[in-house]
């Protein structure tokens, strides 16, 4: 099971920090990830590593071309990193920061907007993608814009029919969404499912023993 820090180690030094993915380094996860928001909600000027505009005008953000230089420097160079995209419009500017920084190989981008993942899929289909469940209405637009939460009997179907139409190449859910169906329906479409975001140990072990792929926390140390 890959051990993931969620925006680094949150729950030891501040999340979306340089700091904290040093501390998510320190503790030994495998993957580490962040959120990438545009400084304008339009999509425009510049992208930032934070969550959203409230953590943007409390405590300010590295920008995400300093964010790609610290990770691509030798000590994260086994790192795989998730870049989470939280809203449309930034999606090939993303894609061109990783080029810059030449983390595309390391790159696995997440959505819960259908439409990013579409854009990053049409723009470089070597990227691998995640489709972040549960989102809002737009990014389950086949089961409705009314739904934002969706069982996991559907979501197991609609997971498995994406990933093996080659829409996306992870399902990453909410904890509570994960069930032996759902994980067994991405993994036999050849899928991977990371879970967010799970801070008590005893339920890390739980989602190990059903076989997803990777485990989101913002505690690392529970891995031990």
């Amino acid at each position: 099971m890959i051990r993931v820090g969620h925006r680094g180690a949150d729950a030891i030094v501040r999340g979306n920090t340089l700091a904290s993915f040093d501390a998510a380094l320190d503790v030994g996860v495998e993957m580490i990830e962040f959120d990438v928001l545009s400084e304008d909600p339009d999509g425009g000027g510049r992208l930032l590593v934070v969550h959203d505009y409230g953590v943007l005008r409390a405590h300010g953000a590295p920008n995400l071309t300093e964010v790609l230089a610290h990770l691509a420097q030798p000590q994260f160079a086994t790192i795989r990193l998730q870049l989470d995209i939280k809203r449309q419009g930034y999606e090939e500017r993303v894609l061109a920061a990783l080029r810059e920084a030449s983390l595309v190989q390391r790159a696995f981008i997440s959505s819960g907007e259908w439409r990013t993942l579409e854009r990053i899929r049409a723009a470089d289909p070597s990227v691998r993608i995640g489709w972040t469940v549960p989102a809002g209405p737009a990014a389950v637009p086949l089961l409705g814009r009314a739904v934002a939460w969706i069982s996991a009997a559907t979501l197991a179907r609609v997971a498995g029919d994406r990933i093996r139409s080659g829409a996306i190449d992870a399902l990453v859910p909410q904890w509570q969404l994960v069930t032996p169906r759902l994980v067994r329906s991405v993994l036999a479409a050849g899928g991977e499912v990371y879970v967010w975001t799970v801070d008590d140990a005893a339920r890390i072990s739980r989602l190990a023993s059903l076989g997803v792929t990777g485990v989101i926390t913002n505690d690392p140390r529970l891995f031990s």
